[in-house]
């Protein structure tokens, strides 16, 4: 069987002059990572969603006023994530041979430390049991364990399609290529084709050289987390403004 042994760094690039803010991503994860619908005490705050599309507008009231949509989940920090450094109970892990940063819901005791620590306030508490209405039980993904009240969550880059890929990568005695054979859910759903995953440690590779081009850039990348998520977009006002409005809801997070 052939073997791939250079250890891989998954990340996306999502394009944000494509993005419409349909939702179709938020969905997809949904759908295919098991999460329930949201209980009826649920608050913007309490809500559970591993990917969130937030609409931002361009600062000015004008009636040129333009629209931008992001699409906003866990960054995938590279080495050393801010969150696996807090959580005393190992339930974060980053998976060198992939650089996706794992959560462990069997290990969490929900002190949620490392939702304080996530710059982006990319990761969700469950506040409730999870339930479906009846009959709809039977559409849940079998690949993918239902969390219990309690413990964090996060997007994965859907761990279970790559575990999947990597079984038919043995299967056929070759490597599992990031957008052929693995292909998280989000990107799959994409109705404009916006978000592009890859592996950023193959130079070769179409996301290493998208994320070259002039109009690329990763949110907070000042503190040094090395985020595996790209963004890109023409208009140098997305650029700047989003970064603005990450940290401003940071902010307000922390003041609660």
């Amino acid at each position: 069987m052939q073997t791939n042994s250079k250890q891989s760094r998954y990340g996306m690039l999502i394009d944000l002059d494509r993005c419409t803010g349909c939702g179709a991503c938020m969905l997809a994860c949904a759908v295919e990572n098991n999460i329930p619908p949201a209980h009826a005490g649920t608050t913007d705050r309490t809500g559970l969603t591993w990917m969130r599309v937030h609409r931002v507008e361009q600062e000015g009231n004008d009636a040129s006023t333009q629209t931008v949509y992001l699409p906003l989940m866990c960054q995938q920090c590279d080495e050393h994530p801010p969150c696996e450094s807090v959580c005393p109970q190992k339930a974060v892990e980053y998976d060198p041979e992939t650089g996706i940063v794992a959560q462990i819901p069997v290990r969490c005791l929900g002190c949620r430390y490392c939702m304080t620590a996530c710059p982006y306030h990319a990761r969700y508490f469950n506040w409730w049991d999870p339930s479906w209405p009846a009959g709809m039980e039977k559409t849940l993904n079998p690949g993918v364990s239902t969390r219990m009240r309690g413990v964090v969550e996060k997007c994965n880059l859907c761990h279970g399609r790559l575990q999947e890929a990597r079984e038919q990568a043995a299967a056929s005695g070759t490597s599992v290529v990031a957008g052929e054979t693995f292909v998280p859910a989000c990107v799959e759903a994409c109705p404009t084709r916006a978000i592009m995953i890859g592996d950023l440690a193959d130079p070769e590779s179409e996301i290493a050289r998208q994320i070259k081009t002039p109009g690329t850039f990763r949110l907070l990348e000042q503190l040094g987390t090395q985020p595996k998520v790209y963004y890109s977009s023409a208009r140098q006002w997305v650029r700047e403004q989003l970064q603005r409005t990450i940290a401003s809801t940071r902010t307000e997070v922390l003041n609660g």
